[in-house]
């Protein structure tokens, strides 16, 4: 018993253990009960479950406000609107990434289930390595600092680049190093195929396969700018890898609400670029203007809330009565 307190990156083991079993048992419940089959899910069930994973997203940061203070709770509030306003940027990449591949909706769902579980270990190691890194040396914040405001800057001047996904060196390498079927194999990630030479049955990846890859990589890319930006609100380790967890957990459930309209948030990137430059620049204004003393935390969540809701409300009303844009061809309808 005397484990459960112990600390475990400046938090009890029992908080941590509370969490990954939430995290078990939603993922537990959603693929076993509500996705026990493939199937397509429409665009009220994606909004009722995301609308679900939301409250429990609150409902966990209420929990961490009681049992470790206000300022630990809104620190995670604000990780979470954050994290969760960057993967609309996401799904964009996402519903690009199975259009690419020609991936049916109703075996999207499962795809983005494994896509997820690989993100809670590759997000898990990111953020132990940059908690080791500001736990060594404090100046590091500085450098994720001043890497956010960059992006920031670079965000509200740069075009809409689409995704080179078929120039993609791993997706290039695996289609050399690797068999990979022209079609898909139903929710498989690899099947058995008779080798074109010899006829005996080899394994061979599915184009499903490619495309959670590329999903993954793609998360790796824009990891890059939400964990730095979660480090700059705290350095606790706890709220910065539940908040970001949290975030994600809810996002396969939002994405096929969010996939149908995602034209219609343009203009949200705007205000993304404007809160990762304000974050960047709090940590400079706490340590050289405020004399050490910490950002208001209500005023640092209500600020971020307040940009990310302008862009959404501009985005929402700005497009009213556009069309969805022309997606790019899947890959085998490609010459």
């Amino acid at each position: 018993m005397e484990f459960l307190f112990t600390d475990w990156l400046g938090t009890p083991a029992w908080f941590w253990l509370a969490f990954l079993g939430l995290v078990v048992a939603l993922t537990a419940f959603d693929l076993g009960i509500l996705h026990k089959e493939d199937r397509e899910m429409g665009i009220g069930e994606s909004l009722k479950l995301s609308a679900f994973y939301i409250g429990v997203a609150l409902l966990f940061g209420a929990w961490v406000w009681a049992q470790r203070g206000a300022e630990l709770g809104m620190q995670y509030y604000t990780g979470f609107f954050i994290e969760k306003a960057l993967s609309i940027d996401n799904v964009f990449v996402i519903s690009l990434i199975f259009t690419y591949f020609a991936i049916p909706a109703k075996y999207q769902y499962r795809a983005l289930l494994w896509g997820i579980i690989a993100v809670i270990l590759l997000r898990g190691l990111m953020i132990a390595g940059g908690a080791a890194l500001v736990s060594q040396a404090y100046w590091v914040l500085y450098i994720f600092a001043a890497f956010l405001v960059f992006t920031g800057v670079k965000m509200l001047f740069a075009g809409d680049k689409p995704m080179d996904i078929e120039g993609n060196p791993v997706v290039r390498w695996i289609g050399r190093r690797m068999r990979v079927t022209k079609e898909l194999h139903a929710q498989h990630f690899f099947v058995r195929v008779p080798d074109e030479k010899t006829g005996r049955l080899v394994i061979a990846a599915t184009p499903l396969f490619l495309a959670l890859v590329v999903i993954n990589l793609a998360d790796l890319v824009f990891a890059v700018d939400s964990v730095p930006a979660i480090f700059a609100i705290t350095t606790d380790t706890f709220i910065v890898y539940t908040s970001n967890i949290m975030a994600i957990l809810g996002l396969r459930a939002l994405y096929f609400a969010l996939a149908a309209m995602v034209h219609r948030f343009h203009y949200l990137k705007y205000a993304l670029a404007v809160v990762l430059v304000f974050i960047g620049l709090k940590i400079f204004v706490s340590d050289f203007l405020l004399g050490g003393d910490k950002f208001p935390p209500v005023l640092s969540l209500g600020v971020t809330f307040a940009l990310i809701a302008a862009g959404i409300g501009y985005s929402l009303w700005k497009t009213r009565g556009q069309e969805e844009p022309d997606w790019p061809a899947p890959a085998h309808d490609k010459a």
